[in-house]
């Protein structure tokens, strides 16, 4: 314990130390807990921040002050890497983009590893996380849609236990999530039974790349080798935006020919909410 708190003072001593005595400004504590019981424990104290990549929050603050206390998680081993057990597929919510873009997935991930390589630039993606996407829960988060569509659920971890709920009911606004102050998320998971389905991750901008999304969409359908749908996984949505869903036409039944199907969806009133940029 002794050790620890060595280590999260002189952490808080190099940030003090980089910004200078000219700041002018008041400089927040720097954690970087070795677990996560000590990651939850430090989430417990007035104004702790959660810091994965650092991608998202440091642009946010402009020329304001940093949060009182930073929890950096970003080295927590068990909230890294992806899993694949056959029936389902976990990946840490420290998972960087990078390592998403270039994981052995089945062809229903695609649409996921897709929206990986249009975050930002390389730089970004070697430090932004999944996790650090879909808590920011910003309009324009490339993550969200692939995982709407692969019906994901998010896991979070507190002082009171493991909890799990969809994906769409933990993003419920604009920047704004079902995650409790005390909660870390700690992954993502999914059915892995759509691993022969085709996928797919659009997004308009712009301009072609390094752009933040005006409108994305990502869809999923299991294609048979004869060139027929056989089925429409999770077929009550694909994944648009960050909250909105759409519902996929009834003209796409199983068996329906691929070449002579409109999968396009049909938007309407009602279908997608009202989610501002700012």
């Amino acid at each position: 314990m002794t050790r620890q708190r060595t280590h999260l003072t002189i952490c808080a001593r190099t940030v003090e130390a980089a910004a200078g005595p000219s700041c002018g400004k008041r400089v927040g504590m720097f954690h970087r807990p070795q677990s996560t019981e000590e990651a939850l424990a430090l989430l417990g104290l007035e104004g702790a921040t959660i810091l994965a990549g650092g991608t998202d929050i440091f642009p946010a603050l402009v020329d304001r002050p940093p949060p009182k206390r930073l929890v950096d998680i970003s080295r927590l081993k068990e909230l890294r890497g992806i899993g694949h057990d056959g029936q389902s597929i976990r990946i840490g919510a420290a998972t960087t983009w990078s390592e998403i873009a270039r994981a052995d997935l089945p062809p229903c991930c695609d649409m996921l590893r897709q929206a990986a390589r249009e975050i930002g630039a390389v730089q970004i993606q070697n430090r932004g996380t999944i996790g650090g996407n879909l808590c920011n829960a910003s309009p324009a988060a490339d993550g969200a849609p692939p995982l709407l569509a692969l019906d994901a659920r998010v896991e979070l971890l507190s002082p009171r236990g493991l909890r799990s709920l969809p994906l769409q009911d933990f993003l419920i606004g604009n920047r704004r999530t079902a995650r409790a102050p005390d909660e870390l998320m700690t992954a993502l998971v999914f059915s892995a039974e759509s691993g022969a389905s085709r996928s797919m991750f659009l997004k308009l901008g712009a301009r072609a790349h390094l752009v933040i999304s005006i409108v994305m969409v990502a869809a999923m359908l299991a294609v048979g080798p004869d060139g027929t749908i056989e089925k429409v996984p999770h077929s009550d949505r694909i994944g648009v935006r960050c909250r909105a869903t759409i519902a996929w036409p009834r003209a796409a039944p199983r068996g329906t020919s691929r070449q002579c199907c409109d999968c396009r969806p049909r938007i309407g009133h009602g279908f997608l909410d009202t989610v501002s940029d700012r």
